[in-house]
């Protein structure tokens, strides 16, 4: 059988998203273990010239849940979330993306292949079809983040490792 398009895309986004919350639960819980403000690591970043975990967990949201959307709609544009967002409010936007991308059935996400999907910048556009959008762009995006997000915690001291990035593995059933 090949790949389908919603294995490659959903199901990825939310194995990797279940990972980001569970890495997100374990970094409030050091928080609280060790008398830490959790709002100071919503801000941390890993340099100066980087964006804080804010923005990190703001850009996997945009570039699963967000890059579906687009996939429905032909256009994707970068994310314009530049609200303030709590530390526990982060960890909402992660449960509304994966209820969100819940949602989508395997036929409807498989029915994109082939769709025209365009980058929006601006006067600046990149064309693209669903497929190459989602494995291409907007993975490599969703996978740069959520591990940057993850680095920003564990130099914060998070006792976290790398099963607690991966999430649940799809594991080959009887």
């Amino acid at each position: 059988m090949a790949l389908q398009l919603y294995d490659v895309s959903v199901a990825s986004f939310l194995q990797t998203l279940g990972g980001v919350s569970g890495f997100l639960d374990r970094g409030l819980a050091h928080c609280r273990d060790n008398n830490l403000d959790p709002e100071e690591i919503v801000e941390a970043r890993l340099h100066g010239d980087m964006l804080p975990l804010r923005f990190q967990i703001i850009s996997v949201a945009h570039h699963s849940a967000g890059a579906m959307e687009g996939v429905k709609k032909g256009v994707f544009a970068p994310p314009t979330e530049q609200r303030p967002l709590t530390y526990t409010q982060l960890q909402g936007l992660v449960a509304d993306t994966r209820e969100s991308l819940g949602k989508l059935s395997r036929e409807e996400v498989n029915a994109f292949e082939g769709a025209d999907v365009a980058f929006q910048f601006r006067d600046f556009k990149m064309p693209f079809t669903a497929e190459n959008f989602l494995m291409s762009f907007s993975m490599p995006n969703f996978m740069f983040h959520a591990a940057t997000a993850y680095d920003i915690l564990r130099s914060r001291g998070v006792p976290i490792g790398k099963r607690d990035f991966m999430g649940q593995m799809r594991l080959k059933t009887a």
